[in-house]
């Protein structure tokens, strides 16, 4: 099992329900070991990982997921990358739309849905 780490942001910039991250994607990071050696990609479930982490510092959630939504991954993230993270805070739906993207090459997109808090 990989210990989850986040990689090195470069850049962070929050506009409203809005917020941007750009990554560098390290070629050592761990998550490369064995995914595959030949061809490394990062994982989806990586990625997945840090835009609930890093969706969850930012608007204040729990990393406790209710549900996983659109969730697509359209192209391979390797080594030595480096990408962007944009995720909109849907505030009502307590929703967090994420996509990661180098320029016009989209990565992964999805919503990660939380659970409506329970009132004692």
């Amino acid at each position: 099992m990989i210990k989850s780490l986040l990689p090195p942001v470069v850049a962070h910039q929050i506009e409203g329900n809005d917020a941007h991250w750009q990554l560098q994607i390290p070629v050592d990071y761990p998550a490369f070991t064995g995914h595959f050696p030949a061809y490394p990609v990062l994982p989806g479930v990586v990625q997945l990982d840090w835009a609930v982490r890093f969706g969850c510092q930012q608007f204040g959630y729990q990393t406790a997921v209710a549900q996983l939504e659109v969730l697509k991954f359209q192209q391979l993230i390797q080594p030595g990358m480096q990408v962007s993270l944009c995720i909109r805070h849907l505030v009502e739906k307590r929703k967090l739309q994420f996509s990661f993207s180098a320029g016009e090459q989209r990565f992964a997109s999805g919503r990660i849905a939380f659970a409506t808090p329970e009132v004692t």
